[in-house]
Order: C-alpha cells, then structure tokens, then sequence
C-alpha cells in the first residue's frame, strides 16, 4: 500500500542500492563529459576569432604613402570597412566564448562539486542504515542460535531425570540432582525464549523502518538530486543555445556593414580619381609634318650647291635655330629634313627618358623632379602643407612654454623660469630648420608653376616648335639638365656628334632603334646575397644572379640594373658586387 501511494518513486528500487549508486555516478560523469564539451567549443570559437582577427590585421593597409593613395578609392576604402567589421565580427565570437565559459562551465564546475558532494552524504547514510539492519539481523540470528541450544539442553536434561527417576539403583540424591540440573536447564530454555522473542520484536520494527522510512527517504532524496541534475543540464543547454542567440544582431549588424561598404563603391568616383592622381600635365604630340624627301633631286651637285642651298620653307627654316651652335660660333648651314626630323627626337629624348623614369619607379628624388608637372606640383603641395602644420604645432608648443614661463617669473615658488629655456631654444631651432625646408619646397612650387603654362608643357616634337618659335630656352627638364646648355640649346660638341650620326639613313636607323631601346650598360653585377624586391621600382634577386649595370649609384646606396628588355629596377649596392666597364663610357652621348 505505501508503495502504490509514492507512486513512480524509487523506493520501489530499495533493493537495488547498488545499481542506483552507479546511475548516479553515470549522471554526474555525463555533466562533467557535457561541460568538457562545451569547453572545447569555447576554444574553438576562441582560436577562430583569433584567426579572422589575425586575417583582418594581414591585411590591413600598411603605414605608409601607399595606404594614402589607397584611400581615395572607394573600392579600398570598402575594402577596410569590411576589415574593420570583420573585427567586430571576431569579437562578437570572443564574446561567445566568454560567455560559455562563465554562465556554463563555472556553473557546471561548481554544481558538479556540490553534486558529488550530496551524493556521497546521501549514499553514506544509506550505507550506515544498511549497516545497521545487517548487525540486527545477525544479532537476532545469534539470540535465536542461543534459545534453540538452551531448549535442546533442557530437552536432554529432562530425559537424564526422567531415566534416573526410573531407575532404582539410583539412590535418591542422584535423581534430587538430576530434578534440579533440569528445572535450571528449563529455565534457560524460558530465559532464551523470552530474549529471542523480544529481540525478534525489535529486529521487525527495525526492518518496518528501514525499508518503508530511512531506505525511501534516502532514496527519495537521491531521487530529487537526479532529478535537479537533469533539469540543469537542461537550463546548460538552453544556455548553449541563448549565447549563440544573443550576438545574432551584433553579427548582423556586422555583414549589414560590409554590405553598406560594398554598396557604396562608385566606379565613376573612381575612375575619376584615376585621372586626377596620374594626371601628368603633358599634352599628347602633335601631327608629324611632311618631310620632301624630293627636294633632294632637285640639287645640284656643284660646290655651290652645298654652300648654298635652296631657300627652305618656313617650317624648316624655324626648326634650324634651334641647333645653331653659341652666339660666338659661325652658324652652320641649314640641315635637310631628315637631320630636322633627327633634331626634333633628340629634343624630344629628355621627356621620354623622365617617363620612362617614372615608370620603372626607384629611388625619388627630394623635388619630386621625377614626377610629371602636375603630380610634382600636387606632392610639393602635399608637402608644403604637412611642414606647414609642423610650424604650426612646434609655435604653439613654444607660445605655450612662454605663458608657463611669464607665471614661473612672476611666481617663482612654482617653477624655475631657466628650466624652459633650453626646451625654447631647442624649439626655435627646430623651426627656423622647418621653415628653411619650407623655403625650398615653395622654391620648387614655384619652379613648378612657373613652367607650367595655361594648359600643359607640349612634349615630343611639339615641344620643340614650341620653343623655336617663341625664342625662349626650354624648360631645364630633370633627365636633360645634362644635355643642354643653360639657354636650352644644346652645345657645339653634342652638335657634331649628331651630324656625325646621322651620314647615311642607316645610322639614322640604327640610332632610332637605340632611341626605343632602354639604357645602355656600363657592366655587370654579380649578387652576393638574395634580395626581394618589394617596393615598387626595385628588382628582386637570386643568390649569384648576374645583372648588367646601366646606372650607377649615385651616393643612396641603390644601383640599377637590368635582367632582360622587360626588367629594370634598383637594388642596394651592398648587396652586389660590380663591375664597370669603363670602355662602354661615353660611347652614349645620353647613357
């Protein structure tokens, strides 16, 4: 009956102690094996945000120029937001693994603790009570040994009377004897009866309460721990699942960013910008005029004919002023057209020398003079205004020092007046070094815009109209400084050189081959370390690789040189060993 009242409770299994003590050690090895696995979820998603968060950092912009130039697309710019969200992102799994780890796996650390803990005090009061009943059960096994002993000694005390009470060579004080050794063993036999009857007693009421009191209660108690560890593991994984829940919109939020990102590129935007950063200000070259190669038939070949030749056309005879040799030297007489066609390419040469200059990159000079005019003007623009700033912040900080000196003057107990003048000195310097650097680049700004006219400098053959006809010497173009002359025309020796190159239409084609060929080699280098060219302009090398040598190195420590017809680049001097070959010297009026 008490039985079916508790209904589904395990005082139904109280025969079964041993077996419910390994269910319930079963149970708390499945929480610690569950919050194992919640914590190697918790590192997974720790060594993931790791690598999205190193991945973003690989490839973030480095600090230099370049990240300037980067920043003016809209592409790259897109391209970090998602960088940054992509951060953001790693940090909402970091989030997760914090979460886990101090909502499930502190809880479940410390509640498995307390579990073992009730378990043991519970199962030891259940094995105390087992205990107990089995010492009573054998204390009544002993009563009972005892009264069936005593009974079996007064049975056969009783007959040992009875025999001598009939025999009648018995004398009577033997049988007296034999009368009381069996009352006294009757006796014990009662006394035993009556100890093993009570003991029976109490041994029942013993076993009443251990099987239908201490045994369920022990067991009802088990029964709610199982019960409340269960439920718990429940909350734990409900928890799991809440922690990855509650970053859902923070992440959300994070691809709606590189979402956001991606839709504001604008390909006009930046096609734009790549007009405005590589904008050179040169203009294209204009058309090729005619060259009358039939003139020439029309000469004569008399000694006259060489001394004065026909009258040109204008055309020609406005290209011919700009090869006359200085004011104090005897003009020489008008060139053919050919020799005029030849004049215009090598006036033309500089300009396509700094382009080529331009494109192969290298070491930049400090006036930017290796940039098109509109980009040297831009980047001394640039320049101009960071040293500007600089000023700007070494006289506010020196304004500053002189406020705490004026107080520190007029209230010595603060301060030592004296102490802040070398910091003011050192400041001054540093201005008056600023400000003569800003002298310079303004110099060159205004160089620059001083060259530059309404529209673009004309190059090519344009270029050399231009100046022909307006009489004024040409621009003192960085790559040509060393073939002209201060007033832009080119001297009496490279003069004769050019007339003794081009004798025959042959040397005029072979110079025009060298013309588009790249520089000429002044020797070869041999690698003694490997190098990797990174930068732009540079040139990657092989340990024991052998290069030629078209340019020496001109104090920065960089040297270039050339692999093929399609690699050129710089690479540091230290890192080769080079040899010039010095009768390729001056067999290049332009090398």
């Amino acid at each position: 009956m008490v039985e079916e009242k508790m209904g589904a409770c395990w005082s139904y299994t109280r025969d079964q102690f041993e077996n419910l003590e390994k269910h319930t050690q079963w149970g708390i090895d499945f929480v610690e094996r569950y919050t194992k696995f919640v914590k190697e979820r918790s590192e997974i998603e720790l060594n993931y945000a790791k690598q999205i968060r190193n991945l973003s950092k690989k490839y973030q912009p480095k600090k230099s120029s370049r990240e300037e130039e980067e920043s003016k697309y809209t592409w790259c710019r897109a391209f970090l937001a998602s960088l940054n969200e992509l951060n953001d992102y790693a940090g909402q799994h970091e989030l997760i693994a914090e979460n886990m780890t101090s909502q499930i796996i502190a809880e479940l650390t410390r509640y498995i603790q307390d579990l073992k803990a009730e378990r043991k005090t519970h199962f030891h009061d259940g094995r105390k009570a087992q205990q107990h009943i089995e010492n009573s059960w054998k204390q009544l096994e002993l009563c009972k040994r005892n009264f069936e002993r005593a009974c079996k000694e007064a049975d056969r005390a009783q007959q040992y009377f009875e025999k001598m009470d009939a025999d009648i060579n018995v004398t009577k004080a033997d049988v007296e004897k034999a009368r009381q050794q069996a009352q006294l063993r009757h006796h014990m036999a009662s006394d035993s009866k009556n100890e093993y009857s009570s003991y029976l007693q109490k041994f029942n009421q013993e076993q009443t309460e251990h099987y239908h009191t201490l045994i369920p209660n022990i067991f009802q108690k088990l029964q709610e721990m199982e019960e409340r560890r269960i439920e718990r593991v429940g909350e734990s994984m409900k928890t799991f699942a809440e922690v990855d829940r509650q970053i859902l919109p923070i992440v959300g939020k994070c691809l709606d960013g590189i979402t956001k990102a991606a839709e504001g590129i604008e390909s006009k935007t930046d096609s734009a910008q790549v007009v405005e950063s590589y904008k050179s200000g040169f203009e294209p070259p204009g058309d090729v005029e005619f060259e009358d190669y039939g003139q020439a038939m029309k000469r004569t070949v008399s000694e006259n004919s060489l001394t004065k030749p026909d009258k040109p056309d204008k055309s020609v005879k406005g290209k011919s002023k700009l090869f006359f040799f200085k004011k104090n030297k005897t003009p020489k007489q008008p060139k053919e057209a050919l020799s005029h066609r030849f004049n215009d390419l090598m006036t033309s040469k500089p300009k396509m020398h700094c382009l080529r200059s331009l494109r192969r990159g290298g070491v930049n000079p400090e006036d930017c003079s290796h940039l098109p005019p509109e980009q040297r003007r831009k980047k001394l623009q640039a320049k101009i205004d960071d040293i500007s700033k600089d000023i700007q912040k070494e006289m506010d900080q020196r304004d500053a020092l002189t406020k705490m000196k004026d107080v520190y003057v007029k209230n010595p107990q603060m301060g030592d007046p004296s102490s802040v003048d070398p910091r003011l000195a050192e400041i001054a310097q540093h201005i008056d070094k600023l400000q003569t650097e800003l002298q310079k680049f303004e110099g060159w700004l205004a160089e620059v815009e001083g060259r530059m006219p309404v529209r673009s400098e004309p190059t090519n053959r344009q270029s050399s109209v231009y100046d022909r006809q307006s009489n004024t010497p040409p621009a003192n173009n960085n790559c040509a400084q060393d073939r002209e002359s201060p007033d832009g025309s080119y001297t009496e020796e490279q003069s004769s050189e050019v007339q003794t190159k081009v004798q025959t239409d042959t040397e005029f084609d072979d110079f025009d081959d060298a013309e588009e060929d790249l520089l000429p080699t002044i020797g070869t280098c041999k690698a003694l370390y490997p190098f990797e060219g990174n930068n732009e302009g540079t040139l990657t090398l092989a340990e024991g690789e052998v290069l030629f040598v078209i340019e020496e190195d001109k104090g920065d420590g960089w040297t270039r040189v050339r692999r093929n017809e399609e690699e050129e680049g710089y690479i540091p001097t230290s890192y080769v060993e080079v040899f010039l070959d010095t009768n390729t010297k001056g067999l290049y009026m332009w090398g």
